[in-house]
């Protein structure tokens, strides 16, 4: 996998269909990393940007802080109890 440059020079690539979808041949000096992409049109032009995962901090900040409506569910008494598992 190539490093991403902030620039390049145009490359011609082919455009070929995948069922009803239009797809792209992406030349390997242009990969992307990871497995999916975002993608979006700015007037003629499909810009398409590789989706970044985000980290655990990103993920905990988003939460919503637990409020006094926010309840455990009641623990079914009849079950039976957990195994301790040695690890």
């Amino acid at each position: 996998m190539s490093n991403l440059q902030s620039y390049s020079e145009p490359r011609e690539a082919k455009l070929f269909r995948n069922n009803k979808s239009q797809a792209i041949r992406i030349p390997v000096d242009f990969e992307m990393p990871g497995d999916r992409v975002t993608i979006h049109r700015d007037g003629d032009r499909l810009i398409i940007e590789p989706v970044r995962r985000r980290n655990l901090l990103q993920v905990l900040a988003e939460l919503k802080p637990l409020g006094p409506e926010d309840q455990f569910p009641e623990i079914d008494d009849s079950l039976l109890p957990s195994k301790d598992i040695d690890l």
